[in-house]
């Protein structure tokens, strides 16, 4: 399965403007007086916030694609984690 693009007529799609209506089985911009565009359009929103930046629908990536785009080690995330004070002093030992 693709990931697909953001359309009208998705459950989840909204128009920030509140003139998305539906002609004839189109979905219809009252603020444009023309077809909507869907993704394109500055007012989109996803309710579910699921709309990525190039329009793409984020519900119909995979897991495993979403998850292998940001690869993390646990050497990595230990290196982050600094602990001071009487945390520090609680767990007897420093973790970098």
């Amino acid at each position: 399965m693709e990931a697909k693009k953001c359309t009208p007529k998705c459950e989840f799609f909204r128009c920030g403007q509140k003139s998305l209506q539906f002609r004839s089985g189109k979905p219809y911009c009252r603020l444009a007086e023309d077809v909507c565009e869907g993704y394109k359009c500055r007012y989109a929103i996803c309710i579910r916030n699921r709309l990525l930046p190039d329009g793409t629908c984020s519900l119909t990536i995979k897991r495993s694609q979403r998850q292998a785009e940001i690869p993390l080690e646990d050497e990595d995330i230990l290196k982050k984690i600094k602990v001071k004070g009487k945390l520090q002093k609680r767990l007897g030992k420093e973790i970098f």
